[in-house]
């Protein structure tokens, strides 16, 4: 893997050109083809290579929290994030893996899988609804997460984000879908865009990285790595420049 912008010689150490800046942060991480789409039937998988999945890992490990979408969660077979010997350093002082939090309105979720049974300890799975889910579902999944509920007819996402960073999970790392990352654009809450750009076109019906209202965020590009034809970008907020 190497830099190309900017410009660099020599190995590339991932965790610190993928380091969280100071404070809570908002990261999105996602895989796209050459022509805009977030997934090969169905699945983001398709498009990925070993670059990505390495990136992956690393920004992983430095995140206080993974954020997905209960379709995400679902179409992908999420289970626990599982500690790696390489995250020790990354992880000092913190649980071995970050917890995953879902964000879901109908809390329409399979309680009985690894997600929410074999969690690592300190690394409670987190449930983020909302006040019209229902009842009884959201007693039951207390049973099996830590369950925030952050809004009234759908999830609040920016008090979901408050609410997680005053748990001690201020770096926080949205993996989507789609979905999950309009709305947050939408809501001014993206600080960071993690974008790999697979070489690959997909056509069909494809969702972009972000499928939902129309919304502007300015970005500004901190690097480009390469890799068997993979870009893998990081964009950053324009500073004083609110999203949404």
């Amino acid at each position: 893997m190497r830099l190309i912008h900017p410009a660099s010689s020599g190995d590339v150490d991932l965790a610190r050109v993928y380091a969280y800046p100071d404070g809570p942060c908002v990261r999105v991480n996602m895989v796209a083809s050459a022509d805009g789409g977030s997934w090969l039937e169905g699945r983001s998988g398709g498009l990925s290579g070993k670059g990505d999945r390495r990136i992956f890992g690393v920004l992983r490990g430095l995140a206080d929290v993974v954020l997905a979408g209960a379709a995400t969660v679902r179409t992908e077979g999420y289970g626990p994030a599982r500690p790696r010997e390489s995250w020790r350093p990354l992880r000092e002082g913190r649980p071995a893996a970050p917890p995953v939090a879902v964000v879901t309105r109908r809390l329409d979720l399979d309680l009985s899988g690894a997600l929410f049974t074999e969690a690592e300890p300190g690394a409670r799975t987190i449930v983020v609804t909302c006040d019209a889910a229902p009842e009884e579902r959201r007693k039951e999944a207390a049973r099996h997460a830590e369950v925030i509920v952050a809004g009234h007819d759908g999830v609040d996402l920016a008090s979901a984000v408050r609410e997680l960073g005053e748990r001690g999970l201020g770096r926080v790392l949205c993996e989507g879908g789609p979905n999950l990352n309009a709305q947050l654009a939408e809501a001014g809450l993206i600080d960071e865009l993690c974008l790999t750009l697979s070489p690959a076109l997909v056509g069909g019906d494809a969702a972009r990285i972000l499928n939902g209202p129309a919304s502007l965020t300015r970005l500004r590009l901190a690097h480009v790595l390469e890799e068997e034809g993979f870009l893998f970008t990081r964009y950053i907020r324009t500073s004083g420049e609110p999203a949404g």
